[in-house]
């Protein structure tokens, strides 16, 4: 494993990893990948090299990977019996929120750790598990070079009127603006829609980013207009457990009438809202397909009708539509949440082709369609992955010299 980029994309509940060759002059190339998921409840180590084969698989008692300190200890101690003496080039993460100071990847120093820190309470979700793997890695290897990818930067160069709430100047300047997120995973959209279809790559396109945390972004000529999501991760679409958009009044009714405190209000928007929330049952989409209870049929409507009224809007902000994309855990792998929005958008000019919507595509509408529809797995980790073979080289560059 000499030479190899490490990334790693630290979740509130898991750890997803991979490993790849720089490739310098192209792309990396993926050696093995896996992740540490059920931190905290029903914990399970995977891995499988670039062609599936397993590498790894085992489950841990609860009490032995029972935070995510614990859990990059098991991952450490699995790339080293991996790797054995051969050294690390360097480290990519994913980090959920860049803030107004990071508009694009940075090497990861003191200072940047401090500001990133500060961010926490932006991204509460996602940010301590972030920079919970950057300390890790910098325990166990001081000097190794890591490199921070931002959810947020691939739609810091919005319109004002996109990144602005209606709230004094002064808010706006302290950093209180529409960031957006899954900004790893349009960029990665953005660059793969000229080669499977360059018409699209300079047209008008809704990416539908559908996971356990869900948004929707607006691109012309693969650069973000508007997103869903704002300030923090909770505004938007409904997800998993999370809340998406919500009148602000709410949150001081709660305060003032049900005497909630913030770290009530706080658990309640990211951890029982959503799916979860509507259906009393699950956040996932898997299991209320399956359930015959109202209330998972309450839910899934709720998650398809806000989809679909964002949809809406998103096709206004680019001045008409050419293509909408389905693309992350819901998006590529359920047939009945794209059918369902896609139908709703039949007035945009939007016609399904069932059959190859039930294959997974990769386009799922008929020929006759005005607006295409598409199935395009996103890939972030290769997205952190380019990012930090562009900081390494010069580096690596500097060091020769």
């Amino acid at each position: 494993m000499a030479d190899a980029l490490l990334i790693i994309n630290a979740g509130s509940s898991s750890i997803k990893f991979s490993a790849y060759a720089p490739g310098y002059g192209q792309d990396p190339t993926l050696m093995f990948k896996g992740q540490i998921d059920g931190i905290g409840g029903h914990p399970r180590f995977v891995a499988r090299d670039a062609q599936g084969a397993a590498l790894a698989d085992r489950r841990y008692g609860d009490e032995e990977v029972s935070g995510h300190d614990a859990a990059f200890a098991v991952l450490a101690a699995w790339l080293r019996g991996m790797a054995g003496d051969a050294p690390l080039a360097a480290v990519g993460h994913r980090v959920v929120h860049g803030g107004a100071d990071f508009a694009a990847p940075v090497l990861i120093d003191d200072g940047v750790l401090q500001k990133l820190q500060a961010l926490v309470p932006l991204a509460p979700l996602h940010q301590p598990a972030n920079l919970a793997g950057i300390r890790a890695v910098r325990a166990h290897q001081p000097h190794l070079p890591q490199v921070a990818c931002f959810d947020t930067a691939f739609h810091r160069h919005h319109p004002e009127l996109a990144d602005r709430y209606a709230l004094p100047e002064a808010l706006y300047q302290g950093g209180v603006r529409r960031y957006g997120f899954h900004g790893l995973s349009y960029e990665y959209i953005a660059g793969t829609l000229p080669s499977l279809a360059p018409a699209l790559a300079e047209g008008r396109v809704v990416v539908a980013h559908l996971g356990n945390g869900a948004s929707m972004c607006a691109m012309k000529a693969g650069r973000s207009l508007d997103s869903t999501m704002g300030f923090t991760a909770l505004e938007g679409l409904p997800m998993g457990t999370r809340c998406g958009a919500l009148d602000p009044g709410i949150v001081l009714y709660l305060l003032r009438e049900k005497n909630m405190t913030t770290d009530d209000i706080e658990r309640l928007l990211y951890h029982e809202c959503g799916l979860r929330g509507l259906s009393g049952l699950s956040n996932d989409v898997r299991d209320l397909l399956a359930s015959r209870d109202p209330a998972a049929k309450l839910a899934l409507d709720y998650f398809v009708y806000h989809a679909s009224r964002q949809l809406g809007a998103l096709a206004a902000v680019l001045g008409g539509l050419d293509a909408v994309v389905f693309t992350a855990g819901i998006g590529e792998h359920s047939p009945e949440i794209r059918a369902r929005i896609c139908n709703a958008a039949a007035w945009l000019g939007l016609r399904l082709d069932e059959a190859a919507n039930r294959s997974g595509g990769p386009c799922i509408t008929t020929p006759e369609s005005h607006v295409s529809a598409w199935v395009v797995p996103t890939d972030e980790e290769m997205t952190i992955a380019r990012h930090t073979l562009d900081i390494l080289r010069p580096l690596q560059m500097a060091m020769a010299h």
